[in-house]
């Protein structure tokens, strides 16, 4: 199945999945959540509210949990061009992030680009991600953890695999959890969704999700790669620290953008959060 899109129906807004505890960053998390990070000199999520407004997007849903509050104080509900909404997962201590998606379901009613709150990334490197079903992926690094997928020869997703599966010699290609999604993709995701919260399934991942829809044809992404330009995923200690050698001012320099206010909480320390790496032992798509 092939997709072309037409140039107006370019992404223009973003979800953010901003729920988690932090528990592999604990103690730090216990005061701040994790897109509030500090990587040389700028949050997570100021980085991110920048490369947004350079790239024209106008609404951005945060799905927010831990610690809420300062997430809404820092943005407010307008950050440069962009509008801002807030759903709240009271369920965010017990659940993970198939729990949050599925919370956006009724506010997502256009295309749109979901990321995840523990990213730092170029941001030029959105260029290519602004156009329904795309996937950022990078080559498999030694260090990389968590969710890839194998391709075919037409660049598109063949399957997602857990982290310590054995793909039998394919290439393997990381997810960097940015995905833009169709509003036909979005329908479809969402009755899926339903089904697995119905069942309480609240515990599993969205690539749970996203790994069956493959498997069955009803859902197919492109991949875009994300291995030219600095990126990375800030899920501990010693990965801000990476963060902080890839994004420091001596070789990179972020793009200005909106100058974002901060309250008077931002002077502690602040921290990151993130959601515990899979634990499937083998290929995700596999049916029950």
């Amino acid at each position: 199945m092939k997709h072309s899109y037409p140039n107006n129906e370019r992404v223009t807004t973003a979800l953010l999945l901003a729920a988690g505890i932090g528990s592999r960053l604990y103690p730090l998390t216990r005061n701040e959540p994790k897109c509030l990070t500090i990587v040389n000199a700028m949050s997570i999520l100021e980085r991110l509210i920048s490369n947004l407004n350079q790239h024209g997007f106008k609404h951005l849903v945060v799905i927010t949990g831990h610690l809420e509050n300062h997430i809404r104080d820092f943005l407010g509900n307008q950050a440069g061009d962009i509008k801002i909404d807030y759903i709240f997962s009271p369920l965010y201590k017990t659940t993970n992030n198939i729990y949050s998606l599925w919370m956006a379901r009724e506010i997502i009613n256009e295309p749109f680009l979901l990321l995840e709150s523990d990213l730092v990334f170029d941001e030029s490197l959105l260029d290519d991600m602004l156009y329904p079903d795309r996937i950022a992926v990078a080559k498999m690094q030694p260090w990389m953890d968590g969710t890839f997928v194998t391709i075919n020869q037409s660049q598109q997703v063949k399957a997602f695999w857990a982290g310590n599966a054995y793909s039998f010699g394919a290439i393997k290609y990381k997810t960097v959890n940015i995905y833009s999604i169709s509003l036909n993709s979005w329908h479809c995701i969402v009755k899926k969704l339903d089904q697995h919260i119905s069942e309480g399934k609240v515990n599993d991942y969205y690539e749970t999700v996203f790994a069956q829809m493959i498997a069955d044809g009803s859902l197919f992404f492109k991949i875009v790669s994300f291995d030219d330009k600095p990126w990375y995923e800030i899920d501990t200690i010693e990965d801000l620290a990476e963060a902080e050698k890839l994004f420091s001012t001596d070789n990179y320099t972020c793009t200005e953008g909106v100058t974002l206010s901060r309250p008077d909480f931002l002077n502690v320390e602040l921290i990151n959060a993130v959601t515990p790496s899979l634990e499937a032992t083998g290929i995700l798509n596999a049916t029950k």
